[in-house]
């Protein structure tokens, strides 16, 4: 029979390995690529906007998006903005996700966001806009 000190050691030493690869595990980074995709838009407002009215575009997206099938996601608020040295740089951001690419191309169309158009460009100046996928 082994003696309890060998049985201790081993037990232990398993316990110690299993904390070590459980450790391994878990501090992996893991991230997706999901199918969704994304439309991102930087933009500048109009100097005339008021906030309330920049405001009322941004609470406009979230009206469209309980009306137009496929969006999944929003994103409506601007934490940072890089701008370069220009005289008026963009100044917002927001973002939409899609279920696929057939949503964001419906989007596009949807009698919903022509409805939002109208108020968004009256208090926007310029805009940029990205789509991006796996």
């Amino acid at each position: 029979m082994k003696s309890p000190s060998i049985v201790r050691r081993f037990v232990a030493g398993g316990i110690i390995l299993l904390v070590f690869a459980a450790g391994i595990v878990v501090g992996q980074n893991r991230f997706g690529q999901p199918k969704s995709v994304v439309h991102l838009v930087s933009l500048r407002w109009k100097t005339e906007a008021s906030p309330e009215a920049r405001q009322k575009a941004l609470d406009g997206i979230k009206t469209m998006a309980e009306k137009i099938p496929g969006i999944k996601n929003i994103w409506l608020k601007t934490l940072r903005v890089q701008a370069p040295s220009q005289d008026r740089p963009f100044d917002a951001v927001f973002a939409i996700e899609f279920a696929d690419e057939a949503a964001a191309k419906a989007y596009a169309d949807h009698p919903a966001h022509a409805d939002w158009e109208k108020v968004y460009l009256a208090v926007r100046d310029e805009s940029r806009s990205f789509q991006a996928s796996n």
